[in-house]
């Protein structure tokens, strides 16, 4: 059971991801609902411990994690800029719950 799990898991991931100029990366607020978390400022507070974890690592932040906004589709039909960050699969991992 918990091997389908985690390969459903692993498939959503990877529906997930874009790549451009040979780059590839995710959209924090995918990652987000795949993730189960309801709240934006809860992911958020995940993503600032992992940026610590990054830097802890000797790596570069900015690197792995871009501050973006997009345009999102609200119900009336009109849109709204939303913040957003791409990341890299080693951002990715940052995120990830550890089991």
């Amino acid at each position: 059971m918990e091997t389908q799990l985690i390969t459903k898991l692993n498939q959503s991931f990877e529906e997930f991801a874009y790549q451009e100029n040979g780059v590839e990366y995710w959209f924090a607020r995918d990652l987000q609902k795949l993730l189960e978390y309801t709240q934006w400022r809860n992911f958020e507070m995940v993503i600032e411990k992992a940026e610590i974890a990054c830097q802890n690592a000797d790596q570069h932040i900015d690197d792995h994690f871009a501050d973006v906004s997009k345009m999102v589709d609200l119900g009336s039909g009109s849109q709204r800029e939303v913040n957003d960050v791409m990341l890299t699969r080693y951002a990715c991992y940052l995120i990830a719950p550890k089991c």
